[in-house]
Parts: structure tokens; sequence; C-alpha cells
């Protein structure tokens, strides 16, 4: 089975922080990603930006606007896929992401959300997603 896992945080409280502080804290994650893509389970592991643009229908035309569909303190900051044979092999997975495993990442409300999913179709432009 795949696994979509999202990577929340509150970005006020990581805003709130020098420079200097959060670089010392993101620095404590390299060994844990390591760790993560170690287990051969990650397919794929994306990092996101905070600028976003929504897309729905409105009046039968696509209504773009700035900002996400659904406001909420939390945003999520990474995505990643993983193979697992079932939602507890999946949790112990995603458990290895420094979101868990950075113990500063508790006051930012790090948290990783894990979602099965069904893959439609693999991307043509880049190396597609293990079968």
């Amino acid at each position: 089975m795949r696994f979509l896992c999202l990577g929340y945080y509150d970005a006020a409280k990581m805003d709130a922080l020098p420079r200097p502080e959060i670089d010392a804290i993101m620095a404590q994650c390299r060994p844990h990603l390591d760790d993560l893509h170690a287990t051969g389970q990650v397919l794929l592991d994306l990092g996101l930006e905070v600028e976003t643009r929504s897309v729905r229908r409105v009046d039968g035309v696509a209504s773009v606007t700035q900002g996400r569909v659904v406001e909420s303190r939390a945003l999520i900051g990474s995505a990643f896929v993983i193979e697992a044979r079932d939602f507890e092999e999946a949790i112990a997975v995603a458990s290895k992401h420094p979101s868990i495993q950075v113990s500063a990442g508790e006051q930012f409300g790090w948290a990783i959300e894990i979602r099965p999913i069904h893959t439609y179709r693999a991307p043509t432009t880049a190396e597609p997603l293990k079968a």
C-alpha cells in the first residue's frame, strides 16, 4: 500500500524565533531524514513553500485565489509518499520523520498526518513511482 504523509507546523510560532535558532533546529532534522530514507520505503519526499494558490469551480469556470482552500493555523510544510504493508507499518516508518524525532518541533506543532492513497498515473516527466 502507498501512504501520503503530510507534515504540519504552526508557522506563526516558527516565524517568531530568530533565524539562527530555526537553522539550529532544522540542522537536527538531517540525520532523521537520512534514517527515514534509509528504510527504502520513501517513494517521494517534498518540502512545500508557504505561497499557495487555490483553484475551484465557481459559476462554471475555474476561479483562482491566493491562499489555501481551508484556513487554519497549521500549514503543510512537507509531503512524502511511502510504501508499507499496512497502517501500522506506515506509522512506524512515518515516525522516523524529523517532525516526530526532533523534540524542538513540539513547540511548533509539528505533526504527521498519514493517509492511504491510490496512484492513478505515475508522472511522465520524472522517475515513475515503484509499482
